[in-house]
């Protein structure tokens, strides 16, 4: 049976970490603040944005300010309230919850953000500099899969890691962290997704196994060797109100050493990255004043 890598364990020690920077800033003038913006009704991500913000002052003590706008939005409110954001040096971090209804262009909203307060990495300039080997916002998500891997004590210098799924949000900047030339990196990274002809074949092959393709249980024991380490970004709420991920756990997890469940893995990770790059922003801003 895999070892369980607990991200909600490894979370609640980065928090008491990041609580202990929140004070120090504080002390010093600082309260380090997260804007979210929150467009719509959608349920799942008004639930997303209601747990960042509850993760971000009860565990962190990072204030948190809520921008909910109606489903009918115009394009220059939306801008008026980021622009207004960018401008108010008392924000640190701006979270713009994605995805936005149809008729606004997420990409044109993500660039509106100062690069130095998009917190979720997903300005191109961030993008960018994480491809460049010297990244300054990680988005959360993959950030949260490195820290989980390192803070397991899971090698990754020299790994073949194979992730399943390229999203801009997920797998390629997974991939390019991973691969980096530095501490949490150097990994050999097989990229994987729909149009992978035969995709079993780059699976077993994987010394860690990322899975983020928004398929419930994509990944079954015969696509997994003996040994790998697997981590399941992916989750699916089910119609009795359960959590799938996108690997079959209980079947996988015999063969696997190590797996993270759903819930209680990559999810809590995502949340207090965030928060980190909140705070992360805070200690920059501080250090400019």
């Amino acid at each position: 049976m895999a070892e369980i890598i607990d991200g909600a364990k490894i979370a609640a020690e980065i928090f008491d970490e990041l609580g202990t920077r929140v004070d120090a800033l504080t002390a010093k003038g600082t309260t380090p603040t997260l804007a979210a913006i929150l467009v719509g009704e959608d349920p799942a991500s008004a639930m997303y944005v209601r747990m960042k913000r509850r993760d971000a002052r009860k565990k962190a003590g990072v204030e948190s300010i809520l921008h909910h706008m109606p489903e009918r939005t115009e394009p220059d409110d939306l801008e008026d309230v980021i622009d207004g954001l960018n401008a108010d040096p008392s924000v640190h971090g701006i979270l713009l919850q994605i995805p936005l209804p149809k008729h606004l262009d997420e990409d044109h909203f993500l660039r509106r953000i100062d690069p130095s307060k998009d917190v979720d990495g997903l300005h191109p300039f961030n993008q960018g500099l994480l491809m460049q080997g010297r990244p300054r916002f990680v988005s959360a998500t993959p950030n949260g899969v490195k820290e989980m891997l390192v803070r397991s004590e899971i090698p990754i210098e020299g790994q073949h890691v194979v992730v399943v799924g390229r999203s801009v949000l997920v797998g390629r900047p997974l991939s390019v962290l991973l691969s980096n030339k530095a501490e949490g990196g150097n990994a050999t990274v097989t990229l994987c997704h729909t149009r992978t002809r035969d995709i079993s074949h780059y699976t077993r092959q994987a010394d860690i196994l990322v899975v983020a393709a928004g398929q419930p249980k994509f990944v079954g024991p015969d696509d997994v060797s003996e040994g790998t380490v697997v981590i399941d970004v992916g989750t699916t709420v089910m119609p009795d109100g359960t959590y799938l991920g996108d690997v079959d756990f209980e079947a996988v997890s015999q063969k696997a050493r190590a797996i993270s469940p759903v819930p209680g893995g990559v999810g809590p990770m995502t949340r207090v990255m965030l928060i980190s790059n909140t705070v992360l922003a805070a200690e920059r801003a501080a250090a400019r004043a």
